[in-house]
């Protein structure tokens, strides 16, 4: 049986890049996986990427996580719900679909990430709309429309 879209579409998976074309993505080393694609991730001191900490700032973030290719959901092709240690994508500059965790997407919106006070649905370097203190930094990213009823949305990322 297949659904039927009354409103609209859904958005996308996280941490699938919307527009290859415009996008830059590169191959890197994951020593200490993140929670799930789509998320900010840094580079570490010995060049591998890692997640985001309290620490950080918009200067720490290299990019967001890219999800493994051939899948299309949020599992990778080992069917881990997660990204494994090894060799990752992260896009450094182009449009990706990420998941919302918090606040209300808008269209040309200031996208914030979360790097303290971390929850299951809050994960370091998780998108979220609206700023919460000290646990999230604004980066060079915004909001391309509103987010799907599951809170995905695609973002413009260094672009």
């Amino acid at each position: 049986m297949m659904a039927a879209y009354l409103y609209r579409m859904p958005s996308g998976i996280p941490g699938d890049v919307s527009r290859k074309s415009h996008s830059t993505i590169e191959s890197h080393n994951m020593a200490t996986p993140v929670a799930a694609f789509g998320l900010f991730v840094k580079m570490d001191a010995l060049g591998n990427l890692a997640p985001l900490a309290s620490a950080d700032t918009a200067a720490s973030v290299y990019g967001l996580l890219v999800r493994s290719y051939p899948t299309t959901s949020a599992t990778n092709d080992l069917g881990a719900a997660a990204p494994v240690k090894g060799i990752n994508d992260v896009m450094v500059r182009g449009y990706m679909t990420v998941k919302c965790n918090a606040g209300t997407a808008k269209k040309g919106g200031v996208v914030h990430v979360r790097v303290g006070a971390a929850t299951t649905a809050k994960p370091l370097g998780g998108i979220e709309a609206v700023a919460d203190g000290a646990n999230t930094i604004a980066v060079n990213a915004r909001f391309m429309h509103e987010a799907d009823a599951q809170g995905n949305v695609e973002i413009a990322y260094n672009i």
